[in-house]
């Protein structure tokens, strides 16, 4: 625990003026982003007593190990750097809330030359125009298909409209009126797009218009003895209408309003927002956060709009926003609305009325959430907490491991042998600091080599990274950091020049525990409490050796064996034995089976890549679309390998040069051995089966053995 008085900056050294403030812990990650009118001011209340802080503030101030802060010319930039660092650094002792779903919208795709409604999640597009969020997405459906007899747009996909387009068929919805069909052109794209146009219209609450419109062509038909065009447009009329009747009226005024209420306790707060488009209820969404600084009801709800509002613009940004409380300071918060939105919005609390009923209506939402938050999560937390104290308990560890490291070795009889790292924090996933390996300092199969390779190749490039920052001086210690250079060759890929590269694969956004002095992402760089093998004494004596030449002695170090689900230790005869019952077990359970889960992935997916490799592959700057141009062609590697270089030039997209690397690289590739249908055991022709291969992409063994029958490790 750091003494803030350590590293409290002077004086005359903070600034009098607006500004953005960031402290950072012992290893350089930013631990919590603040605003302030002041920095002085501000940052002055951090480093009084530490008896007069609250608790959550006293353990930032006491985890932190530096602060910095950067200088900005109004409240707005302030805000506005806030929220990006927020986002960009993701610090752990500021309010970050959590989404309880992730929520479908109806989205009317305009960006397309036919327009298309669909139900979509995540990120908004450019382009689309969105409606919602709604609570579940058959709501959506529902809403859809009883519109669609009025404005009859296209909800196909981009692969059932170019089907119908080339047989000259629409679907089933072009033949029963519920699309106008622009694929097989009975509408033409200006038509279709005004038709577009016309739901997103009624979508955002003009609803009156059209209302009136169909009930006049009604008449009109009726007039004309037109009657079944006129009972055609009465059930379109009824459709509308119990459209309009799934969101009911609450503000008469017909406005455009969000209203966010809060519900909060000591340790948690709940947001509940309800989006009113046109005085309807339009959507609902709620999130869920942790209270890790001492906090006001009106700085949650100044985060709540930055995240609701951070990332849009225009009309997303609603003319209003009732809140259960203001922002301090208000303006800032208001001025920075506006410039989302690009004219006035206000930012009130309702005080009487229909707004005010409503606002109570979302206030009672939020105490549900809270509630229903609370009693799924008691249990989860309070067993995950017994887990982690039984590990610490059972290993004689001397606090609880927070962090913990998996690794698992997985191959096929020997080939293509690779490794996973999975990482458990608060006996939680953290799926976006998985890291995969592959083994190439030594061919074969040895288990416990290749463990004593992983775990050297992991912590090499933590004391790298230590060695970076001036955390490790001893002269020993940093020689073993050093010794076997790990470079660094491109995001994604890191080479140990001392036992082979070491390949980086996580797909999701890196955790906080892996940023560079700037906060950005960085690998390898934050320690474990507890590193699991997968396996029983020479795997984890394997391990336990390669950091004890790392000189690394703070790490504990267990395995889990399979056959008894023992657990092992260094230098032990005996294994600790925890109860089947034990929640330690349960979670050491779950942590060796998801290493082996991401292990085993890997190892299929190179074995598949394999599988499917050809001769082709070798020739440089033959993309795959060229290479099933020539299969397409010739009908098989063989054929190919015995053509002349000019019939190789009849094949589009390849000229001469191309065809002379083709021929050259097909004639040193030797020719495939007999392969075997793993189904039925066959041998198959040279030509059939080189011909599946290229045209199909499934796997054909050539003396493989049976994958059922196959060991995986």
């Amino acid at each position: 625990m750091a003494d803030p008085s350590s590293y409290r900056p002077k004086p005359g050294q903070i600034p009098d003026s607006p500004g953005v403030y960031r402290f950072r812990d012992e290893h350089r990650r930013v631990i919590y982003v603040g605003k302030a009118k002041s920095l002085r001011q501000r940052l002055a209340n951090y480093f009084q007593d530490l008896a007069g802080l609250h608790p959550r503030t006293r353990s930032m101030v006491t985890t932190a190990a530096s602060v910095e802060w950067t200088v900005v010319s109004t409240e707005v930039e302030a805000l506005q750097l806030e929220y990006s660092w927020i986002k960009e650094y993701d610090p752990r002792f500021n309010v970050k809330y959590r989404d309880d779903k992730s929520y479908p919208y109806l989205a009317v795709t305009m960006n397309e030359e036919f327009p298309r409604v669909q139900v979509m999640r995540g990120h908004k597009k450019k382009g689309v125009r969105y409606f919602g969020p709604y609570a579940h997405a058959w709501a959506i459906r529902d809403t859809v298909d009883l519109l669609l007899r009025v404005f009859p747009v296209r909800t196909c996909s981009a692969g059932v409209f170019k089907n119908a387009s080339r047989t000259g068929r629409p679907c089933l919805l072009g033949y029963i009126g519920k699309c106008s069909a622009p694929c097989v052109e009975r509408v033409s794209d200006e038509e279709h797009r005004e038709l577009a146009e016309e739901f997103c219209d009624f979508m955002t609450g003009r609803t009156g218009t059209y209302l009136r419109r169909l009930e006049k062509q009604m008449m009109e038909a009726a007039d004309e003895m037109e009657y079944e065009r006129a009972a055609r447009l009465r059930d379109d009329i009824e459709a509308l209408k119990k459209a309009m009747e799934k969101n009911a009226v609450v503000l008469a005024d017909a406005t455009d309003a969000d209203l966010i209420a809060v519900a909060e306790d000591e340790l948690e707060a709940a947001v509940q927002i309800f989006h009113v488009r046109g005085g309807r209820v339009r959507g609902q969404r709620g999130w869920v956060t942790d209270k890790v600084e001492e906090i006001t009801t009106g700085a949650l709800v100044e985060h709540a709009l930055q995240q609701l509002y951070g990332e849009e613009t225009g009309d997303a940004v609603p003319k209003e926003v009732l809140v259960p409380a203001l922002p301090d300071p208000l303006e800032p918060v208001q001025e920075w609305l506006t410039g989302r939105r690009g004219s006035n919005v206000s930012l009130r609390i309702p005080q009487r009325g229909d707004k005010r009923a409503l606002m109570e209506t979302v206030e009672r939402n939020a105490q549900q959430a809270l509630v229903l938050h609370k009693t799924k999560r008691a249990s989860d937390l309070t067993t995950r907490s017994r887990a982690l104290e039984e590990i610490a308990d059972a290993l004689d560890l001397d606090s609880a491991p927070l962090r913990i490291e998996c690794y698992d070795i997985s191959h096929l009889q020997g080939d293509d042998v690779v490794a996973s790292m999975v990482v458990f924090e608060d006996g939680l996933q953290r799926k976006s600091e998985y890291r995969r390996f592959q083994i190439k300092g030594f061919e074969g199969q040895d288990d416990v080599r290749s463990m004593h390779e992983v775990i050297t190749r992991r912590f090499k490039r933590y004391l790298s990274e230590k060695e970076k920052t001036g955390e490790w001086t001893d002269g020993e210690n940093t020689l073993a950091a050093s010794d076997g250079d790990s470079t660094l060759t491109s995001p994604g890929s890191l080479t140990d020049t001392s036992s082979g590269p070491l390949t980086d694969t996580a797909s999701a956004p890196l955790a906080d525990g892996f940023k560079d002095d700037e906060g950005r992402p960085k690998r390898f760089a934050y320690p474990p409490q507890l590193v699991v093998v997968d396996g029983g004494q020479p795997q984890v004596a394997a391990a336990q050796r390669a950091l004890d030449e790392l000189g690394i002695d703070d790490i504990a170090v267990c395995g889990l064996a399979k056959r008894l689900e023992e657990v092992w230790l260094p230098g032990e005869d005996d294994p600790v034995v925890l109860p089947r019952t034990s929640e330690g077990l349960y979670l050491l359970q779950r942590v060796r089976d998801e290493a082996h889960r991401f292990a085993i992935t890997y190892q299929r997916t190179k074995r598949a890549k394999r599988f499917r490799s050809s001769p082709l592959d070798d020739v440089p700057g033959l993309g795959e679309t060229r290479k099933q141009a020539l299969i397409k062609h010739f009908g098989s590697v063989k054929k190919l390998r015995s053509a002349t270089i000019d019939q190789i030039c009849e094949v589009p997209g390849i000229g001469r040069k191309t065809a002379e690397t083709i021929a050259v690289a097909l004639a040193q590739a030797a020719p495939a051995a007999p392969a075997v249908n793993t189904a039925t055991g066959e041998i198959m022709e040279d030509e059939e089966s080189e011909t599946t291969a290229e045209t199909s992409g499934e796997p054909v063994s050539a003396g493989a053995p049976d994958e059922r029958r196959g060991h995986e490790t």
